[in-house]
């Protein structure tokens, strides 16, 4: 199970822009994580300064974050490395 905050929060944005609580409840669902505010925020602090994700303007309380260009590749950069990790030691497990 992925938990590492960044690529879940990356992940979440994949499919659309998305404000703090529906990230919190589409991790959830999508990984079974519970992330708390803290942890999310910090998290979007770092990927915007990373230039990862940006915040779009917005007339409510809530601010929606987008995807970037740069957060896309980084997470099909960092998935594909888990698909390798993945694929690796499930044949490791495999009886000889």
């Amino acid at each position: 199970m992925v938990t590492e905050p960044t690529l879940l929060i990356l992940a979440s944005l994949a499919d659309g822009d998305k404000h703090g609580y529906a990230m919190i409840e589409d991790i959830r669902q999508l990984a079974g994580v519970r992330l708390g505010a803290g942890t999310l925020y910090g998290a979007i602090t770092r990927m915007e300064e990373a230039g990862w994700i940006r915040p779009l303007e917005s007339e409510e309380r809530r601010k929606p974050y987008r995807l970037t260009a740069a957060g896309r590749r980084y997470l099909e950069e960092q998935m594909a490395g888990l698909e390798r990790m993945v694929k690796t030691t499930l044949r490791r497990l495999r009886p000889a």
